[in-house]
């Protein structure tokens, strides 16, 4: 099943996609990875509401008119909207319609927000991606690694590149 951070990781990286799905986990030594699962428990905190878990997927927050995710920057805005975008699909698929709301929390102390919408063209979309993702998680070998500026920050950078 494809969860929001193995899509989060397609749009980021196919090999840390195909790594993270095989069960190659390296985050637990990563400190962004750190700092993002304390923004995450700071704002799950003042919304006074714990994360919605339905099938695979945990969404930080559901209010009538948005589901909300949180995020410690916009620098993937690609693949958190398609996480995003998954998340709003699983809940269509249990009768729930809500728009997508992307609260990216910065460094400085801003707050920005984006707002998704799953219409039909961003749902075919989508369809084609998960079906992309299913191949790729299923090939023998992971795909190998382009090394580009974020991979220095990267959890998965020693097994990639030493």
């Amino acid at each position: 099943m494809i969860t929001g951070t193995l899509i989060n990781y397609y749009f980021h990286c196919r090999t840390q996609c195909w790594l993270h799905a095989n069960r190659l986990n390296l985050e637990d030594n990563s400190e962004d990875v750190r700092i993002g699962k304390v923004l995450h428990e700071i704002n799950e905190e003042k919304a006074k509401k714990a994360e919605i878990k339905i099938d695979n997927i945990a969404i930080d927050k559901l209010t009538k008119e948005y589901l909300v995710e949180f995020k410690k920057s916009d620098s993937d805005p690609e693949a958190v909207k398609w996480q995003v975008l998954l998340y709003m699909y699983k809940l269509k698929q249990k009768g729930i319609e809500r728009k997508g709301r992307v609260e990216y929390h910065e460094k400085n102390h801003n707050t920005k927000s984006e707002i998704l919408e799953l219409d039909a063209q961003n749902e075919q979309a989508l369809l084609g991606v998960l079906e992309a993702i299913t191949s790729l998680v299923n090939a023998p070998t992971p795909p190998p690694p382009v090394l580009e500026n974020k991979c220095k920050k990267c959890a998965y950078y020693d097994y990639c590149f030493i």
